[in-house]
């Protein structure tokens, strides 16, 4: 029975990785359920409440790093303050519309849409809503930073020490 539990731990971990391309799948939360399967079915002693707590403020990182990003980018590219606050509104939108490319072109869309409503100039309107999309990309290759950090934790807490 370890191994059916093993094996849905790395599927896990998989679809995690997976998720970090295909943003319908929930990466950070697939994760967890990993740890969570290996906590509570594979061996309940081995993973320290160090991890836990490291596992929580990464997985806090993970989910700001989106929103932060594309206030970032969308700034540093030219947005308005209002873009900024599109490219915020846009990822939570974009979580539920049109998965999973949603998160994707939704702030792209909004920011697009509400700099040229502000300025009626499509070259910087352009501009900046390509600050949100470099932002998905940069939060991405964050979060799979993370996400290494997290599995190479994991392997350590449940195998070494």
């Amino acid at each position: 029975m370890e191994i059916l539990w093993w094996l849905l731990v790395i599927i896990s971990f998989v679809l995690g990785f997976v998720g970090v391309i295909a943003p319908v799948i929930p990466s950070v939360v697939m994760f967890w359920v990993g740890f969570l399967i290996y906590h509570f079915l594979i061996n309940s002693e081995t993973l320290t409440w160090m991890f836990w707590l490291v596992a929580a403020v990464l997985t806090a990182l993970v989910f700001v790093s989106d929103l932060v990003a594309n206030s970032y980018f969308v700034k540093k590219y030219g947005g308005s303050k209002k873009s900024e606050a599109a490219a915020i509104v846009g990822v939570i939108v974009g979580m539920f519309v049109y998965p999973p490319f949603g998160i994707i072109f939704v702030p792209f869309v909004f920011v697009l849409a509400l700099e040229f409503i502000n300025t009626r100039d499509i070259n910087a309107a352009f501009r900046a809503a390509l600050g949100s999309l470099l932002a998905f990309f940069a939060s991405s290759a964050f979060n799979l930073v993370i996400y290494i950090l997290l599995i190479i934790w994991f392997l350590l807490d449940a195998f070494v020490f």
